[in-house]
């Protein structure tokens, strides 16, 4: 079995450094060869260019725009009456995504509107999430680009997101019919939601386009103290044969390099 890929991801680990494009030298002399990250979008994509190639570190998923986070946006596919910022949205990543040579977009679902009441506008939500997600396909497609959708969990992190477990989302994929529109597992979410994760990896394994990580319930490092055992489910993926990155998406409890210890056993152990 090949051993798994692990991309950092820039937006939670190395925030020791300030900028996006020095946490991308920082990971590669961290043995990282690939990145992922939110929102890059304050920073200028020649500069970003340029680190990526200076270290010859992949950028391997970037998110679309959260829209106005200070009017409690995050991300507008699901978003009645938001159509057209959420393709300027598209049309932004995917300009970062051709210069930076990202095959994969995240495309944020959003939450729930204000004062709403969650059995009464999900249908309408989903409506909008499946228009926008089969436009995005045809786009992304043209560019050989694969567009994702993530559940967040709704119990700890995010009580109003849309999308928050793996089976709402398998249904939504399923209504998309593109297969270039694929599910994001975030282990940390599915792990609060649902919890069976044995059964749910094997269930949606060939829906998955890409992979995230953190301990539950603290999301910090894998090896921390907590619910998962990672070594247990990195064997698991092991064993379906998963050829994609795992992004570690964590808070570091010190420095991000002290807190490397689980991956570099894991890089000497699995060659």
């Amino acid at each position: 079995m090949p051993p798994l890929k692990f991309c950092a991801n820039i937006s939670w680990l190395f925030t020791e450094l300030p900028g996006f494009t020095q946490r991308i030298y920082e990971a590669a002399s961290a043995g990282f060869q690939a990145v992922e990250a939110a929102w890059l979008y304050d920073t200028e994509i020649q500069e970003l260019q340029k680190a990526r190639d200076a270290t010859g570190v992949q950028v391997v998923l970037i998110n679309t725009p959260p829209g106005d986070v200070k009017a409690g946006d995050l991300g507008l596919g699901a978003v009645p009456g938001r159509e057209t910022e959420f393709k300027e949205g598209l049309d932004l990543a995917l300009k970062y995504a051709r210069v930076l040579d990202c095959k994969r977009i995240h495309l944020m679902a959003g939450r729930i509107p204000l004062g709403s009441d969650r059995a009464a506008v999900t249908m309408e939500m989903e409506t909008v999430f499946v228009q926008n997600l089969k436009y995005a396909a045809d786009v992304l497609s043209k560019e050989g680009i694969t567009g994702l959708i993530e559940p967040i969990n709704t119990r700890i992190t995010d009580p109003r997101y849309f999308l928050d477990s793996p089976h709402q989302a398998a249904s939504i994929l399923d209504k998309v019919g593109k297969p270039n529109i694929k599910l994001q597992m975030d282990i940390f979410h599915w792990q609060i939601m649902d919890g069976n994760l044995t059964q749910n990896i094997q269930k949606f394994f060939p829906l998955i386009g890409h992979i995230q990580i953190a301990q539950v319930p603290g999301r910090n490092e894998p090896d921390s103290a907590g619910e998962l055992d990672y070594l247990y489910l990195f064997s698991i993926l092991e064993q379906h044969g998963y050829q994609g990155y795992i992004g570690c998406e964590y808070k570091p409890l010190g420095s991000t390099n002290k807190g490397l210890g689980w991956l570099k056993h894991y890089w000497t152990h699995s060659t």
